[in-house]
């Protein structure tokens, strides 16, 4: 049985190069105003809760300030990203890998398994599946990264607030929803390069994202049945008097 399925592959690249992208054209939009605010309205830097750093150039597309562009390539990028994401979440749902590998029990929570996580990211625990931590991250990433950052994205997005005006209501404000977006953006960077650090510790775990990989606890071929006794070492019959 296969680690990933091909619709988990499939989904892990396409959704890659979307981020990356929404990411880098995120900065470019980004030094449009390069501040913070919650609630509704926010133009006064002294109102925000956060001034972010004007980004360079070489980390945004296009590599040099263009609002127009970069909202374009950032629109672009957000639809297979949307889509991919409903697609994975049925995916996951349809063939067990969300119960399977991704939900987690209050003992996964605890400082011992947590550690004993950390320590076992070598040799080959990459093919015993999920540890506690890895379930804890990816659930994050899934349950709460990833639909934070579509809702966010659609509830600033001048196109949506149209059709749905109720998701700003939702997210406390247009200020608070462009906040949330930012945030989730930064919380899903930082997750990917964890996932990249791992990933080149354990080049395996890049080769089963291509290959699909075998589950450790795979159906194992059966073992030889044992091989019978030798005549001189089986016990004599009743009344026999024993060899020697």
């Amino acid at each position: 049985m296969k680690k990933h399925v091909l619709s988990t592959r499939l989904w892990h690249w396409v959704n890659a190069a979307a981020i990356i992208v929404l990411f880098m054209t995120g900065l470019n939009i980004s030094n449009a105003h390069r501040y913070l605010y919650w609630g509704d309205y926010g133009f006064d830097p002294k109102d925000a809760w956060l001034g972010v750093i004007k980004f360079p150039g070489w980390a945004t597309i296009p590599q040099h300030y263009n609002l127009a562009l970069a909202r374009d390539w950032h629109t672009t990028a957000a639809w297979p990203f949307g889509v991919g994401l409903l697609f994975i979440w049925v995916a996951m749902l349809v063939n067990g890998h969300f119960r399977r590998d991704l939900t987690t029990t209050p003992r996964d929570w605890t400082p011992g398994a947590v550690i004993s996580s950390i320590k076992a990211h070598s040799g080959d625990a990459a093919a015993q599946g999920y540890n506690p931590v890895q379930r804890i991250l990816y659930g994050m990433v899934f349950g709460v990264l990833l639909p934070l950052m579509l809702f966010t994205g659609l509830a600033i997005s001048p196109g949506f607030q149209a059709a749905a005006p109720w998701l700003l209501d939702v997210l406390g404000g247009r200020q608070s929803a462009r906040s949330l977006h930012f945030i989730a953006a930064w919380g899903i960077f930082g997750f990917f390069v964890i996932h990249i650090v791992l990933a080149l510790i354990d080049w395996r775990l890049i080769l089963e994202m291509f290959t699909g990989g075998r589950r450790a606890d795979a159906a194992a071929p059966p073992a030889p049945a044992p091989a019978p006794p030798e005549p001189d070492a089986m016990p004599p019959e009743d009344g026999a008097p024993a060899h020697g």
